[in-house]
This record gives structure tokens, sequence and C-alpha cells, in this order.
């Protein structure tokens, strides 16, 4: 397929890669932005895999396709996506585009609505140029839950939804340090293929495709816990991973861990830090505010040669 012209901005948000699709988007006019993340991946496919995989991109880039909003009152739409697939809701991925925003010279500090495929998100510019993402309704699906891990035995944790559906692990597996980036990227792994064999899932069946393991922050002065998050497209999130961290404020909520208005601590596997908080919701919900910086780190145009065979992309082996 050639394509005239498609312009990205990279950035990282606390170490984890966003590269936003500025021009060239395909179009997606009509219908809500869950109907057009389904049409892009559907229809426009070439393109996620020509942005997030190699010779562009690799395993861990996680790509925003900027698009215009269904909701009349939001700044922009968005829909998230990473070397296999669409993503549901990507925070690290909203500090990113809120930040190449900024660049862009299209926003400012104050809030901005942003529409994504799981509802609309605020994304509030603070004069530093941190960010603040107010996520969508965020809850404890179910608590301790165990799953026989071949090689790892039972293994409990919990489900949450945090805009993403996510099995939280504490204190069990590879301790949570740099050093064990492989042995941790095996054990919670396996722990998504043991979910998906025995069949426990989030609401109406949905894939638990992110799997994150706890454990003591290297420095009790600076975070209050440090995790390692598995992403769908089996890369490592390299920030604290901010749906992951909503999934956490909302379990610790739900144990009566964590008050409203308190504020939460959480490092990545690289010691950068996510913080959070969480406001009740009538429903039993929370919402969760998750602050995190991203930096702008560079502006490209991609070309597609109609003879070269990897125009579109190396597809993933998943």
């Amino acid at each position: 397929m050639s394509v005239p012209r498609i312009r990205v901005i990279d950035s990282h948000t606390e170490g984890e890669p966003t590269r936003v699709v500025v021009e060239g988007v395909p179009d997606l006019v009509g219908g809500t932005m869950r109907e057009k993340a389904t049409r892009f991946s559907t229809e426009h496919d070439w393109l996620r895999s020509a942005v997030c995989n190699e010779p562009r991109g690799h395993d861990a880039m996680v790509g925003a396709l900027l698009c215009e909003p269904s909701e009349p009152d939001c700044c922009c739409g968005v829909i998230f996506f990473n070397n296999v697939s669409t993503l549901n809701m990507c925070i690290h991925g909203t500090v990113g585009l809120a930040a190449t925003l900024v660049h862009m010279g299209k926003i400012g500090p104050g809030d901005h609505r942003i529409d994504t495929p799981v509802g609309v998100v605020v994304a509030r510019v603070h004069e530093d140029g941190s960010v603040t993402v107010a996520n969508v309704p965020s809850y404890r699906k179910a608590a301790d839950v165990p799953v026989d891990v071949p090689g790892w035995g039972i293994v409990r944790g919990d489900i949450s939804w945090g805009g993403n559906w996510f099995f939280l692990i504490d204190g069990q597996g590879p301790a949570v340090e740099f050093a064990n980036l492989d042995a941790l990227t095996s054990f919670t792994w396996s722990v998504r293929q043991a979910l998906e064999q025995n069949g426990i899932t989030g609401d109406d069946g949905m894939v638990i495709d992110h799997i994150e393991s706890f454990g003591p922050p290297t420095d009790p002065a600076v975070s209050d816990s440090r995790n390692f998050v598995l992403c769908p497209g089996k890369a490592y999130d390299r920030s604290p991973c901010g749906t992951g961290t909503s999934a956490k404020l909302a379990c610790l909520h739900a144990a009566g861990k964590l008050q409203p208005g308190v504020v939460w601590r959480q490092a990545g596997i690289l010691d950068t830090i996510f913080t959070g908080t969480v406001e009740e919701l009538p429903d039993g919900k929370v919402l969760p505010r998750v602050t995190g910086r991203a930096w702008i780190i560079g502006e490209s145009v991609y070309h597609f040669d109609p003879a070269d065979p990897f125009r579109n992309g190396i597809p993933s082996s998943l």
C-alpha cells in the first residue's frame, strides 16, 4: 500500500514510549470512538503494524492515532495500539498525547477532555509540564483469585479494571527487580496463559491481557510499591503503567487500604513514578487520577516504497 505521507511525534512517559500519528490518519468519520477503533483495527491494521513493529518500531512501542472525537466537547479523539492489537485505554499514552498536543501548540495548561474507546478522560496539563489524567471509572472485580500456573503452582491475584483488565499479583513469583526482567516476563506470561486456559476473564468474557506483579519499593521514602507489568504484546511496561496504577488504586480502595484523596506513589520497574488518588463514585467504583510526565524526543515522516517488503512492518510472532 502506497501512502503519501505519515508524520509521527515520539515521546516517552516515565520511560515508556508513545508514538502519535498526527498526519496521514485514515478516514474514520462517524460512529463512537469504540466503533472507530474497531474500524481502524479491521480496515487499517497495516498502519498499526507500520508504526509499532520493526523496522520502525519495536515490541514496547505504543501508538496513538490522533483523530476527530465523537463527543463534541472533547479536544480530540485517540485510538491506542501496540505491536499486536488496539488497546482499550492507555494512561501513559494519554500523558504522552497531551505533551504532544502542547508541543504542537494545540493545547496549553488546563483541563482537556479526550475521547477514547472506553469513554471520555480528562487530561489536566500543569504549569510544570506534568499531566494528571482523570481516568474512566475503575473497580476490583474479584479478590484473591487462584489460578494454577504450570511451574509455579497456585498463584493468587485480584482482577481489576482500570481501562484495561489486569490480574494483580502481590509477593509471588520472581522479585520485582530490574535484574529479573527475563524471569518476570516468563512468570507473568505463564500466568496470562493460565488465566486464558482456565477461562478466567474480566466482565463480558473480556481477556485479562495485562499481568501486574508487585514488590516492595526500592526506597520507601520515594514510593509505596514497585511493579512489573506485562503488556498484551509480551513487552514489559517501562513506566509504572497508568491503567495498571488505576487498577491497583481500585483494589487498595476496595480492601480499605486507600482513602479518597490520599496519594499513592507507584514506582515502575525503572523506578520512575506515577502518583495517584481516587474519588469514590456512587456506584461503588472509583475515579482514579494518575499523574506523570512525558518528554518529546523526536518527529518523523514515514515513507512507503511499494518495493519495500516491510513497508507495513514486520508482523509480531504472537
